[in-house]
């Protein structure tokens, strides 16, 4: 049953919607991912990104190292190496597909989840899919916000997050014998000591962490690219004649690459899964576009850079031969790659590279079930704190136990969450346009930071706690309204 569910999802459902949202987006906002790619950049070296108001929201850097937090975990080092196994050298083509069209997406989910966003008395906010459907459709929608809700904590808040605890555990007992109950329990330990602490704790925690794991494992990848410059070409092409055929069968040929490439790339990247709008709401930006681009980038960071360094990894070794049968897979065929190339100490790096994305990861499961609850009971700290205790141990018992059927569950789980927000995003594409037109004309006009007004959409049912501006900004957009000249 699962295996056919996934088939339909991934194989024909998933296919078209993907496909149609990430290329109708991409036409409709003129390219948004390539217009803005600079301004990405310029976002991020502003100083803007890193800013807090005066209540102590999340800064918009904070929300791009959580977002890729959870977009970088196990599926950029096992994922790929699964993909390339079962799907051919030609599945990373269509993983870098997805994601170009994939930050196209994100922008749209990640405005939205900004422009509907509610202010909580804790100085946060919350915000994501279920928020955006039940404000964005209107009210008569709140069914399916309850059941994209359920599903978001079936699938990151219990499934990925005993997958990852599972990944780590096998990973770290391969390369130095550790234990799995051992495993589960220490990192049980830290999982616990953190969340308890709350968002704000987690994104302290990501801000350190996540810019060091990641700098970290493309600088690896960058050496072994650096050794092997000289095939680099030949690699390139064998990704791209894969991907439409021209070279022998590998795994189970086209069809085989397109899907895993598809499923691997969504599962990695998360870009129409709605799961990244959660995390990109918490942040203070001026315009919802601004959280936009730097999820966009999120995307590019987690597909383009990590997902491909993996690959260049595992092709330029001699660990892939896909002429054996039942030969090296998933993250052992990674880490026998990294040693092909540097030694067995590659072993010991991809490991510890696991554990930082995979913990990292599970931080952010952490949080989009929570958020997941939130949205059926705001704010009641028992049962946030029972759900706390149910994650630690979760963590635990996940390290112990063979979890392919739980996988194949995920699998059909994620394909699901996916669906429910697809539709929620067609059905509000219009209102994505309409926000990013209001940071178009700003730019246009020669305002280098646009100002989000949300006086000025009266219709769209807006928090206002949510748009309160600092008392800078908000003399800027005073100034600007009444005919001054624009600074």
């Amino acid at each position: 049953m699962l295996d056919m569910l996934n088939d339909l999802l991934w194989g024909k459902v998933l296919l078209v919607l993907l496909v149609g949202v990430g290329i109708g987006f991409t036409v409709a906002s003129r390219f948004v991912q390539f217009r803005y790619f600079g301004e990405m950049f310029r976002i991020l070296g502003s100083g803007q990104a890193f800013k807090r108001n005066k209540h102590g929201h999340l800064s918009s850097f904070q929300a791009l190292v959580l977002s890729v937090a959870g977009r970088v975990g196990g599926g950029n080092i096992a994922g790929v190496a699964v993909a390339i196994t079962l799907g051919g050298p030609g599945a990373i083509f269509w993983m870098w597909l997805v994601g170009l069209m994939g930050m196209a997406t994100s922008f749209l989910e990640c405005t939205l989840a900004q422009t509907y966003k509610e202010a909580e008395g804790d100085g946060t906010y919350r915000g994501g899919p279920a928020y955006y459907i039940v404000k964005g459709l209107g009210k008569q929608w709140r069914w399916l916000a309850a059941f994209y809700s359920i599903l978001l904590l079936l699938t990151f808040g219990f499934a990925f997050t005993a997958l990852q605890s599972y990944a780590v555990a096998t990973s770290f007992g391969d390369a130095f014998g550790v234990p799995v109950l051992y495993s589960g329990i220490a990192l049980a330990m830290l999982v616990g000591l953190i969340i308890f602490g709350g968002i704000k704790r987690i994104a302290r925690i990501s801000e350190v962490l996540v810019p060091f794991m990641a700098v970290s494992y493309i600088a690896i990848a960058l050496l072994v690219i650096a050794m092997n410059i000289g095939e680099i070409p030949g690699i390139v092409a064998l990704i791209v004649k894969s991907a439409f055929g021209l070279e022998p069968v590998v795994g189970g040929g086209i069809g085989a690459a397109i899907m895993m490439g598809l499923k691997r790339g969504l599962f990695s990247n998360e870009a129409g899964l709605g799961s990244a709008p959660n995390v990109a709401a918490v942040a203070y930006v001026p315009h919802p576009a601004n959280q936009g681009i730097v999820q966009a980038f999120s995307v590019f960071i987690d597909t383009v850079i990590i997902c491909s360094s993996t690959a260049f990894v595992i092709l330029l070794s001699g660990a892939y031969d896909p002429s054996v049968a039942g030969g090296v897979e998933g993250i052992a065929l990674t880490q026998a790659a990294l040693a092909d190339h540097v030694g067995e100490w590659g072993r010991t790096f991809v490991s510890l590279a696991l554990l930082l994305f995979a913990f990292s990861t599970i931080l952010y499961n952490y949080y989009l079930g929570e958020n997941s609850l939130n949205f059926f009971s705001r704010d009641n700290q028992n049962l946030f704190n029972a759900f706390r205790v149910a994650i630690v141990l979760l963590v635990c018992w996940g390290a112990t136990t063979d979890l392919g059927t739980v996988f194949g569950f995920a699998d059909v789980t994620m394909g699901l969450l996916a669906v429910v927000n697809l539709i929620a995003l067609i059905m509000l594409f219009n209102c994505g346009l309409r926000i990013l037109k209001d940071f178009d004309v700003q730019r246009r006009q020669g305002i280098k930071q646009p100002i989000f007004d949300a006086n000025q959409h009266p219709d769209l049912d807006l928090d206002p706690k949510a748009w309160e501006l600092d008392p800078e900004e908000a003399e800027a957009l005073k100034q600007r309204l009444e005919g001054a000249p624009a600074k």
